[in-house]
């Protein structure tokens, strides 16, 4: 096995001392149960009332988490999807689509944090604003990684293309210049705010130019001695040099002419043009990529990954992916100097820069509370064939075991359980293993839930686990008295030991009430009922009385002998049977012949010959009655019968 990379975190009980309580544990799908054992050590005892609960301890709690639950409903929708496009597309096509998908993850994210934002700010509860606010950040985080991941990754852009999706991601994830600059233009006298500078400031780190020119005029009609600075440092902002995608021109042009820009601007510093204006010094500071002048507005930039985009912003703003993770680390070692040390965030985003996918990965592994990020991350990388080399120890590669840990978490929770199937589903190796074992625990709480665990099952040709469930719903039937529920599970499950159980509760339950229930389930029981005798039994008995009620004597008289002398009926059942032949005894037409007479007769005397060893006949005088009339009827009619083959034979 290989070494924990960290101490896995410890779970403290509530009421539960470790110390003078010995504990049990039950380990299940996603869960554990904890309990206090009736064992413990005599000595030092303290008696004390016993804590009389059974606490449950889940893995994963972010699963009962509202706003979660739906980032895994949607998110399940997108990954269904790429799995089901076959049309695996080449180049630049196959790229744009999984930057689509990329995309469509993330608005799902934000969404996410969107309304965990709303419910934050909506509640009077500290603990569930707390709850939803560490939501918030993690839902963030989750983004800025992604967003990473996505332009690092799966886009790959160009040197150029490269550093304007670097500042689009900046600017997406650092928003306090936003609300800043509402609050300077909408003052009065925008430039005189105390925080005009500042403002300005960001938006020149952030490489928002126009922006940055807009705002700068603020200064210049406000201040007519500082215009003619304004004017020179809006000129400067207005010629540094940007690749458009529009833009036809080479990596070469746009390094020469940002170079002339670049001397540009420390022609006018060195000229001393901005000396009587601090502010506007420190900004064309910027512009030149003065490491210690950015470095001085840290605050304002608050990570060092907004200090490592503005610094490859005016110092090399052609920079390529494989040249990024030499500027990534200084960023961060300069940014957060001696006295700070980098949050697992920082570990993950450098990881990331250092286009180190499996440490990103795993980074994300341990730091996330749930494995929905990781699995889904590394799905789509798997799709942009970037980790087909890299397989676990134990033989599985790592989007299957990321994607099998993820659904058996989804598997403990009463409805998610549905997506889990899914993610199963697109694991070849072992996914149908670790369906077939969770799904068998899923709790059967109703017969709609049962029937569509079962069509799941059934799908996918899972033989054992369809006999398993029907199984239980017929026995939870049983328990509740509802045959006719029970029969039909016994025959989905083709169990012809329970289908037998159950035809005879039903003929028991005739015989006690001279009638059967669940007629339309036993009308129509067509080929199931050659599953077992009994149940065949069952059906053709039934036939018997539907023939007998719609005056079909000939037909049901000879079902009847039938199921006599074929003797699938049981023994207990032999005297109903030759009790119902009373009836067609006394027709007035004959309706055995005395041949059928004949076999009748015989049946009664083995009914009676295995009663007499139980002694039952002399002990019930109904029976012996019972025996006697139907002696007497098979005698009338064997005469009838005799009479009338003979007057046949003599015409």
């Amino acid at each position: 096995m290989e070494e924990l990379d960290v101490e896995p975190a410890v779970t403290l009980i509530p009421e539960i001392n470790s110390d003078k309580k010995q504990l049990c544990f039950e380990w299940g799908p996603g869960e554990m149960l904890v309990c206090e054992t009736l064992f413990g050590s005599t000595e030092g005892k303290e008696k004390r009332p016993d804590c009389p609960y059974v606490y449950v301890v889940r893995k994963d709690l972010d699963i009962y988490s509202q706003t979660l639950r739906k980032l895994f409903n949607e998110s399940h929708g997108i990954f269904v999807g790429l799995q089901k496009d076959e049309k695996e597309k080449l180049g630049k096509s196959r790229t744009a689509q999984l930057v689509r998908v990329s995309k469509n993850y993330r608005s799902v994210i934000r969404a996410s944090m969107e309304d965990s934002h709303q419910l934050a700010i909506s509640t009077q509860d500290p603990a569930i604003h707390m709850q939803h606010s560490t939501e918030v950040s993690t839902l963030s985080a989750m983004e800025l990684i992604w967003n990473l991941c996505e332009i690092m990754f799966i886009e790959a852009a160009p040197a150029g293309s490269l550093l304007r999706h670097l500042l689009d991601w900046v600017r997406l994830h650092v928003c306090d210049v936003d609300n800043m600059l509402c609050d300077v233009l909408r003052s009065e006298s925008p430039a005189k705010h105390k925080n005009f500078w500042d403002a300005l400031t960001i938006l020149v780190l952030q490489g928002r130019m126009d922006e940055a020119r807009q705002l700068l005029s603020k200064e210049a009609n406000t201040n007519p001695t500082s215009v003619s600075m304004c004017k020179i440092l809006d000129e400067l902002m207005k010629k540094m040099p940007v690749l458009c995608p529009s833009n036809t021109q080479t990596l070469t042009e746009m390094e020469l002419k940002w170079q002339h820009w670049h001397e540009a601007c420390e022609r006018f510093l060195k000229d001393g043009t901005f000396a009587s204006n601090p502010h506007m010094e420190t900004l064309c500071k910027i512009m030149v990529g003065d490491e210690s002048a950015i470095l001085e507005k840290k605050d304002l930039m608050t990570n060092w990954y907004h200090f490592l985009v503005t610094r490859l912003l005016y110092c090399h703003p052609t920079v390529k992916h494989v040249e990024l993770h030499l500027y990534a680390q200084s960023s961060m070692d300069l940014f957060l100097g001696a006295e700070s040390s980098p949050e697992p965030l920082d570990i993950i985003l450098l990881a990331a820069f250092e286009l180190d996918i499996h440490q990103v990965i795993k980074e994300c592994s341990i730091a996330l509370s749930n494995w929905w990020f990781v699995a889904h991350l590394t799905d789509l990388l798997d799709h942009c064939n970037l980790l087909q080399s890299h397989n676990l120890y134990f033989g599985s590669n790592m989007r299957e075991y990321l994607l099998l840990e993820y659904a058996s978490g989804l598997f403990s929770h009463h409805s998610l359980w549905q997506l889990a199937v899914d993610y199963f589903d697109h694991c070849p190796e072992f996914g149908r293993a670790y369906l077939e074992h969770h799904i068998e625990r899923i709790p059967l709480d109703t017969e709609h839930k049962a029937l569509k665990i079962l069509r799941i099952c059934e799908q996918r040709m899972m033989t054992e686990q369809v006999r398993s469930i029907c199984k239980i719903m017929a026995m939870k039937a049983v328990r509740n008295n509802r045959l006719g529920s029970a029969l039909s599970w016994s025959i989905r499950a083709k169990d012809a030991a329970f289908a037998t159980l159950i035809s005879d509760r039903f003929l028991k339950e005739y015989c006690e009430r001279g009638s059967f229930s669940d007629l339309d389930l036993i009308d129509n029981l067509g080929p199931s009922m050659l599953l077992s005798d009994r149940l065949t039994f069952l059906g053709k008995y039934r036939e018997f009385h539907r023939m007998y009620g719609e005056k079909r004597f000939c037909a049901a008289a000879k079902l009847l002998l039938t199921l006599m002398t074929a003797r699938i009926a049981p023994c207990s059942f032999w005297m109903t049977l030759l009790t119902d032949a009373l009836p067609l005894l006394e027709q007035k037409e004959v309706i055995f012949s005395a041949e059928q007479t004949y076999e009748l007769m015989k049946c009664l005397e083995d009914v009676m010959a295995a009663e007499s060893k139980n002694q039952k006949l002399q002990e019930d005088e109904a029976e012996t009655m019972k025996v006697e009339m139907l002696r007497i009827g098979l005698a009338r009619n064997l005469a009838r019968a005799i009479v009338k083959e003979g007057t046949l034979e003599e015409s």
